[in-house]
Order: C-alpha cells, then sequence, then structure tokens
C-alpha cells in the first residue's frame, strides 16, 4: 500500500494525519521532537509543580474546523471549557472598571444598541468601524488590501477597549500595521457570524488531553505510525518527485506512489525548499504562570487593558498571562517581568502581593508577522513537486497563526494530495 509520509506533529501535522488516515492511506507521522504536539502541547513545569501548556490558548465557537477535529478524534466532552453564551469579562486597570462584553446570538447585532452589553463609554455608531476592514478585504488577495490602520480608525474608547485587544490577540501584530484581509476573515468567522460563534473556550485541562492525545489515540486505531525524535534533514528530489527523506538518523525511501506533507515552521520549509515563499517576520508571545489557585468566581478568561497584562486564564490550578506581540519584552528579565505581571493580577484580584511560584515562557517567533507584506508571502499548500504538499498555520489558509489555521492548513494538505490522486474526468 502507498504511504503518506507526513514530517511535523504539530496540529498541522496531526490534522494532515487525521484527514489522510479518514481516506484509508497508511500514515507515517515523523517528528524531530521526542513528544507530538508542536506548539500547542503540555508539560509538566517543575518551577512551578504543575502541568502548563507551552501558550494560552482561546478557542471560540466559531471555529468550525478546530470543534469538527475534535469531535471526529473523539476528544473528552471537557476538552474545552466556556460560558454557555457569548460573553467577554474585561477590567481597565488604571480605572478600576469592569464590564462584560455580551454578542446576542444572531447575525443581527441588536446588542450595540444595549448599553450594559457593550464597552462602557461607546455609541451604537461606533461598532460601525470595522466596516471598512470588510469593505477593504472584499475580493482581495492575502497582503493586496492594506492595513487596518488605512482602513479603520485606529483609537477612541472603542478600539482601545476591543478592537485593539481582541484584533491584536487574533492577529499577534500590532492591529494599525496588521493585515485588512486577515482581520476581514476573523471579523466575519466570529463576530460578523453572531454572537453564537462567539462563545469563548479554554482548553482547562491542557492542550494535550483535549488536542494530542486523542489524535494520537485515533492514529494508533487508524495504523498510523508515529516515529518521535527524526529530524528531517533534507529531500532527495528526482524528476519532479521527492524520492527520499534524509533524516538525522538515516533515510527514509518514499516508493513511486508515496506522497510526503512538510507540516514544518517557515523557516525549517525556507531550508528544505529554498523556491517557496515564506514569511520572514516573525511575532513573539509571553505567557506567564502562577502556581496560585484562583479566587472562586474569578472569570475563566479576563481582558485587561490599560496593563501590561492582556489575557488573565483562571485555571483551576493557577494563574496565566497571555501577551501578544510582545517583542519589546524580549529582553527584560523574568523575574522583573513575572513581578509587574503578578503586581497587576493581585490588584485585580485583591490578593496578597506577595510573588508566588512562578514561570515566564517566551516564544521568540511564535507566529509570523501578519502584516500585508508577510501575508503576500504565505505559500499555498501545493509545491512544484507532484507527490509533496505543506502544511502549517503559516500557510496560505487564510486566517492568521492560530489553532484553527493549523487544523485548516493540514485538512488542504491532504484535500490538495487526495485531488493529485484522483485521475481527471475522462482520464484513460
Amino acid at each position: 500500500m502507498a504511504k503518506v509520509h507526513i514530517v511535523g506533529a504539530g496540529l498541522a501535522g496531526l490534522s494532515a494525519a487525521v484527514s489522510l488516515s479518514r481516506s484509508g492511506k497508511q500514515i507515517v507521522l515523523h517528528e524531530a521532537a521526542k513528544q507530538a504536539g508542536g506548539r500547542c502541547r503540555s508539560y509538566f513545569d517543575p518551577s512551578l509543580g504543575l502541568h502548563i501548556d507551552n501558550g494560552n490558548h482561546l478557542l471560540l465557537s466559531g471555529n468550525a474546523d478546530a470543534l469538527g477535529f475534535l469531535r471526529e478524534v473523539g476528544a473528552p466532552d471537557d476538552a474545552l471549557i466556556g460560558p454557555d453564551e457569548a460573553a467577554f469579562d474585561f477590567a481597565d486597570l488604571k480605572s478600576g472598571q469592569r464590564w462584560t462584553l455580551r454578542p446576542n446570538a444572531g447575525r443581527l447585532p441588536w446588542w450595540v444598541l444595549s448599553p450594559s452589553r457593550r464597552v462602557p463609554g461607546t455609541r451604537a455608531r461606533d461598532y460601525l468601524a470595522p466596516l471598512g476592514i470588510l469593505r477593504a478585504a472584499a475580493g482581495k488577495a492575502e497582503g493586496a488590501g492594506g492595513t487596518i490602520g488605512e482602513n479603520m480608525e485606529c483609537s477612541g474608547p472603542l478600539y482601545e477597549r476591543l478592537w485593539h485587544p481582541v484584533l491584536l490577540a487574533a492577529l499577534n501584530t500590532e492591529p494599525r500595521d496588521s493585515d485588512v484581509g486577515l482581520a476581514a476573515r476573523i471579523l466575519r468567522e466570529t463576530l460578523g457570524a453572531g454572537g453564537k460563534a462567539c462563545k469563548p473556550m479554554v482548553a482547562e485541562k491542557g492542550l494535550s488531553y483535549a488536542f494530542v492525545d486523542p489524535v494520537l489515540a485515533t492514529l494508533a486505531k487508524r495504523g498510523a505510525q508515529v516515529r518521535l525524535g527524526r529530524r528531517l534533514r533534507g529531500l532527495d528530489v528526482t524528476d519532479g518527485r521527492v524520492t527520499a527523506l534524509q533524516f538525522s538518523d538515516g533515510p527514509e525511501a518514499i516508493g513511486p506512489g508515496d506522497s510526503v506533507v512538510l507540516a514544518l515552521p517557515p523557516w525549517v520549509t525556507a531550508d528544505l525548499l529554498p523556491e517557496v515563499p515564506t514569511p520572514l517576520e516573525f511575532r513573539s508571545i509571553v505567557n506567564a504562570h502562577f502556581a496560585v489557585v484562583p479566587k472562586p468566581g474569578s472569570p475563566l478568561v479576563l481582558g485587561v487593558v490599560n496593563s501590561l497584562t492582556e489575557w488573565l486564564f483562571a485555571y483551576s490550578d493557577r494563574y496565566s498571562v497571555t501577551i501578544s506581540g510582545a517583542d519589546r519584552l524580549l529582553d527584560v528579565p523574568r523575574e522583573d517581568l513575572a513581578r509587574q505581571i503578578w503586581g497587576e493580577i493581585a490588584t485585580l484580584g485583591n490578593l496578597a502581593s506577595e510573588l508566588p511560584r512562578w514561570q515566564i515562557v517566551k516564544e521568540k517567533r511564535a507566529t509570523f508577522a501578519a502584516t500585508p507584506t508577510e501575508a503576500a508571502r504565505r505559500a499555498p499548500a501545493r509545491t512544484r513537486h507532484a507527490n509533496l504538499v505543506l502544511a502549517g498555520d503559516w500557510t496560505a489558509t487564510g486566517l492568521p497563526s492560530t489553532i484553527e489555521g493549523a487544523i485548516r492548513s493540514g485538512k488542504t494538505a491532504a484535500h490538495a494530495l487526495m485531488c493529485a490522486d484522483t485521475p481527471a474526468r475522462g482520464a484513460a
């Protein structure tokens, strides 16, 4: 039986493996690390004495590919938790003001007419501002519609208290400089689809519990092979087809009917396939974890403005903070960051100011920079090699670097391979 070799066991590679194994393909999954999951994984941190994720991730009920993926692999019912309705808690650290944003379920956004549902200090007509983003992106390719700042007013209470934190979290790039097409896709698939698509969900028991473990169990049932600790060093190509994969522990022959999915970071892909366009600029994310059991009634997710803290997660055994577009913080000493962030958490939650056990995780190249220039450098799934396709949240998914984008890229790569295997109608 012909094999599909998938190189990279992050969510993109796992998504491709699930899609291809469903169609009866024999799957061999290769991963350089000693565990699957890539940036979507959990691990035990000895300094905290807790299992944590390498990064906090917020999903929404409109993330159809991610939720469909979880259903297919039989993820536990408590893989993702969240409120029964679209509700987002916010706090302004400077003023002390708090509010809850509550979009209504349907597409017609009557919620903006209700002061109790919208951002304090804003008017209903203020919420028309994103229409400029949608108009600019209509019918345009990624990277061709300009920036958000060129198509939307990036100032005022609503921008500072809603659009800036939401778009920064989704794009991991300063919104003013970000690609308008990526922003438009986010808006269309979430707020534009109504509150039913905006219910927040968190992997409270960890990303590995929610995503990775169920996938590996499903792949094992479908007869897939998973080979960890195998780093790809190069590819052999003959007559437009990949004929061998050169791993650190030896070559892997690619038979005449075999195919390859590369689900690797863009900088690794660029080294292996210099002809493939890839993003060249990246943005960092800083996550902070504190071994303190949150107070009862603490919001599961709290957006914070006028602070270093941007999103505060109250897990059952810890507080965690995510700061996006965090290049400015990479050279700040970790303990200084921990003290400042904890001081903000203590103020928000009326907690003791003494610094508890903590961990700071700096992900230098967390995502590609979501600017028009970098968005235009995203490669399609197909390559010039007949039996080779690409996957990864950096490929041309139409979405920024998110869990939804990674899973969608794996599905796209699988579809491209299956279409290549299908003879054209009327062919002999």
